[in-house]
């Protein structure tokens, strides 16, 4: 049935608010979305004041989720700042969008409806994932967070849950085979768990063991909030692979140096305890996945790549038309974050943040930022259940194949990639200002042959758009309910066992203001520009598409039979750039 929706638009009241270009609007409900049509006529309909339109559509959009705004025109520095639009539905309900904010240039804005919505009466928009639109990545990831969060607030005190996290949360990054126990964690070898009556001894053998070892957050200074001192441990974490491809945690010492002052603590310990315990190990992974996992070796890193990449290759270059697609916007988000997060002033003030970029820097190697060879070095090649490391290898996969047949295309011997003074350049610099010179991390000084330049090219397409979406987009999944990642602790590790209760549990996790803080802080297959022109590289983006979309499917269909669907690195909710 037939719908129409009374437009009205409003340009502020202020010198030079208005525009004389055209603007074309596209409205967007839970139902469908309207065509992306153009408001009138007249030139001057955009000046101070308002101006009403009516948009028909062939059916009825449903509730009104936000709109898309677009200004068109020759005169490209013709600004305009609109200050909100009404619309009014068929049936009389008016939807409004806030706006205050300037419009430059020839682009699509995105305005969400003005209503105080909390995330609980945000529904998913299916239409638009149909038609590869921004809204369903957002509506999608909405709906996604819903279900994830309300599963993380049900079964947060579990253990099963807790190691399920350190394999496909938010941080897949710090579990590791152990095949044998660091003298600084004297867990006895012939301790008895599991129902089977198992030792750690004879599972260590059997390659059943894996450790957790924050050792580079020992020392590292907190922060005292409202006046009181913060707190952040250096746990070890053992976990054991049991019977039912469980990852399940069997002891935690919270400190890195052994003492009476430093006991280990068990799942046989009191229920407090044991919960304390793990919240600890809950914190520090927080702080070191946000700092170093997230922000160090994704978006600091692709903020080399992209300089590195503007300063060095030209446009017309191979490796340019590769990579800017996975740079955009980098630049941008990374200042809003110096600005918001991590600035004097900023939110993630709870530990001294260049005290820890610093030691995560220097640990920072070449091959823990290549997926297949991060996952061999950890020992994690048959660790069941592992969806991170399943869909990331594939995407990996499909990603080298890509820039193979490209670069293979331009390079046809390795005298070639020795011989271009560019791409010479744009890897020195990368060497000198993003790994210090540190030849100890094993990144290429230069490019001797073609199989190099095809592996470094596809890390920093991996880590500019898959990476970041496994350590990105699960962060409210897994952060929303607090005390399954608290920021930072207001009490020191315990230091002896049978003291902890729900008093002393609760008095240790942040206090409102600061997590409501952090909280307020929280498509891959898509070439919208086409920069390259041959047919042979133009066809194998093609091909590029469509292996990425058979393996969508692949994991849409693994997903329907999980109990937590793992997401984060489905191609088409894979962000082509560090760009949120």
């Amino acid at each position: 049935m037939k719908a129409e929706y009374q437009v009205t638009v409003y340009t502020q009241d202020m010198a030079y608010a208005g525009t004389k270009d055209d603007v074309y609007i596209t409205l967007v409900g839970k139902r469908g979305s309207s065509q992306h049509g153009k408001l009138g006529r007249n030139k001057f309909f955009f000046h101070r004041g308002d101006s009403t339109f009516t948009v028909s559509c062939s059916a009825d959009l449903g509730e009104l989720l936000l709109i898309h705004l677009e200004k068109r025109g020759l005169v490209i520095k013709d600004s305009w700042l609109p200050a909100k639009v009404e619309v009014r539905s068929s049936n009389g309900k008016l939807y409004v969008f806030p706006i205050y904010h300037w419009l430059k240039g020839n682009k699509k804005h995105f305005f969400r409806e003005g209503a105080g919505l909390i995330l609980s009466h945000v529904l998913c928009c299916p239409h638009a994932v149909l038609q590869n639109d921004l809204t369903c990545f957002w509506a999608f990831l909405l709906c996604s967070q819903l279900v994830l969060s309300d599963y993380v607030m049900k079964h947060w005190r579990e253990d099963a849950f807790f190691g399920y996290q350190f394999l496909n949360g938010v941080n897949p990054m710090m579990i590791r085979r152990c095949k044998t126990l660091p003298s600084k964690f004297p867990v006895p070898s012939n301790m008895i768990f599991g129902k089977s009556w198992l030792t750690l001894r004879t599972e260590m053998k059997k390659g059943n063991i894996y450790l957790s070892d924050y050792n580079i957050l020992d020392g590292v200074e907190t922060n005292t909030i409202n006046g009181r001192k913060q707190f952040l441990a250096a746990p070890l974490v053992l976990f054991h692979k049991n019977e039912y491809n469980e990852m399940m945690p069997i002891a935690i010492q919270l400190k890195q140096k052994p003492g009476k002052d430093n006991p280990i603590f068990f799942p046989t310990d009191s229920e407090y305890d044991w919960l304390l315990a793990k919240t600890y190990v809950k914190s520090a992974d927080f702080n070191l996945h946000e700092l170093n996992y997230h922000l160090l070796r994704t978006h600091l890193l692709a903020e080399v790549f992209a300089v590195s990449l503007q300063r060095n290759l030209p446009r017309v270059h191979p490796v340019f038309k590769l990579l800017i697609r996975h740079t955009r916007y980098t630049l941008q988000i990374n200042f809003l974050a110096r600005n918001l997060l991590i600035s004097k002033i900023g939110i993630l003030t709870l530990v001294s943040i260049l005290t820890l970029l610093e030691k995560s820097v220097y640990s920072m190697t070449y091959r823990s930022l290549c997926i297949p060879d991060d996952i061999a070095d950890r020992g994690l090649e048959d660790v069941p259940n592992f969806y991170y490391r399943d869909d990331g290898l594939k995407l990996w996969n499909i990603m080298h194949r890509f820039v193979h047949d490209i670069l293979s295309f331009y390079y046809k011997y390795d005298w070639m990639v020795q011989n271009d003074a560019e791409l010479q350049n744009w890897i020195q610099e990368i060497f000198e200002n993003g790994f210090l010179r540190r030849r100890e991390a094993g990144i290429p000084q230069k490019f001797t042959t073609v199989a190099e330049l095809v592996k470094f090219v596809t890390m920093v397409m991996f880590t500019c758009s898959a990476q970041h979406a496994a350590v990105n987009n699960g962060q409210y999944d897994f952060y929303g309910w607090m005390p399954n990642g608290p920021s930072t602790m207001q009490e020191p590790p315990p230091t002896q066992k049978g003291k902890a209760d729900e008093a002393s549990f609760l008095s240790t996790l942040p206090d409102v203001e600061t997590t409501v803080l952090i909280m307020a802080t929280r498509y891959l297959h898509e070439f919208v520009e086409e920069h390259f022109t041959e047919d042979f590289p133009r066809y194998k983006v093609t091909v590029f598409q469509r292996e990425l979309k058979k393996l969508s499917k692949e994991i849409y269909k693994r997903n329907r039979d999980l109990e937590l669907p793992y997401t984060y690195l489905d191609p088409k909710l894979v962000e082509n750039s560090v760009a949120i």
